[in-house]
């Protein structure tokens, strides 16, 4: 399923974000930068150790981690992707700590710094859904809300991809996705 903004392609497909071909995949990654579990310790497992060089290196400049919401870019390692942005998605805590503000802005970071960057083509996880235990429902919202008001006002990304783990998560985000859109 999919739908166009302007000259850009959202797709919403089932599979591993680690194997897409995209310019960029985008990381949910914890604070640290150093791999972590989930689709995290995934990247960081199948890039190779050049992507962790480079989080250290990133490290360097930001002693205590990556804030929420910020997104930084390594190589792809071994991926197929080229770049790799890591961003970090709030831990839910209920809804009243100001969790869609933080996610909205994991995607909007995440977006800006591909179209600075020259990235045409994105692939997406859904963030902060996994070990951070931000509801599916929720989330979906906030991630398309945030993409498709970002590519109303940005051109240069022809494609966004949202690569969800289960078939749950797509049927999800595709009913996310028609809300949205009506």
């Amino acid at each position: 399923m999919g739908a166009s903004i302007g000259n850009t392609r959202i797709l919403l497909s089932q599979g591993d974000v680690t194997e897409q071909g995209t310019d960029a995949i985008v990381n949910a990654t914890n604070s640290s930068l150093m791999g972590g579990g989930g689709v995290d310790g995934a990247i960081h497992s199948k890039g190779g150790v050049q992507i962790l060089e480079e989080c250290r290196l990133i490290r360097c400049s930001l002693p205590a981690g990556l804030p929420t919401g910020d997104a930084v870019a390594t190589t792809g390692g071994h991926l197929m992707s080229k770049k790799v942005i890591h961003t970090v998605g709030p831990i839910w805590s209920g809804g009243n700590n100001g969790e869609p503000e933080k996610l909205s802005r994991a995607y909007r970071n995440s977006l800006a710094l591909a179209l600075k960057m020259g990235i045409k083509t994105i692939s997406f996880p859904s963030i902060s859904t996994g070990a951070y235990g931000y509801p599916v429902e929720k989330a979906s919202r906030v991630a398309l809300r945030t993409v498709v008001d970002f590519l109303v006002e940005n051109e240069g990304i022809v494609e966004v991809r949202f690569v969800l783990h289960n078939g749950n998560d797509l049927k999800v985000y595709e009913k996310a996705l028609v809300e949205i859109r009506n």
